[in-house]
């Protein structure tokens, strides 16, 4: 699975399977390290400082833009420094997955 899901402020972004390889997630890299990499870069223009984008995909060809989530993985996207979390559910938990 990959869902990710949101209280407003922060967006958590999971990248979990019980087997084989989960579908791709990725997050984009804070806007203020986009806007260094690529000064020239319109596209950034009137975006808030905490803007982020979380996809299945990348979107475009713009090195450094996304982060992936690995599997077995939780993505943090929250005002300030982003976090990556490792996501194991328990034993239990992973039974109630597999149905």
């Amino acid at each position: 699975m990959t869902v990710a899901t949101t209280n407003g402020e922060s967006i958590w972004a999971f990248r979990y399977a019980t087997v084989g390889t989960p579908r791709s997630l990725f997050f984009s890299t804070q806007l203020q390290t986009l806007r260094m990499m690529y000064p020239d870069d319109t596209r950034f223009e009137g975006l808030d400082e905490e803007t982020r984008l979380v996809v299945s995909e990348p979107l475009g060809n713009l090195v450094g833009a996304w982060n992936e989530v690995p599997p077995g993985s939780c993505g943090v996207v929250q005002p300030g420094d982003d976090r990556l979390y490792d996501f194991r559910p328990t034993q239990a938990e992973a039974a109630v997955l597999a149905r």
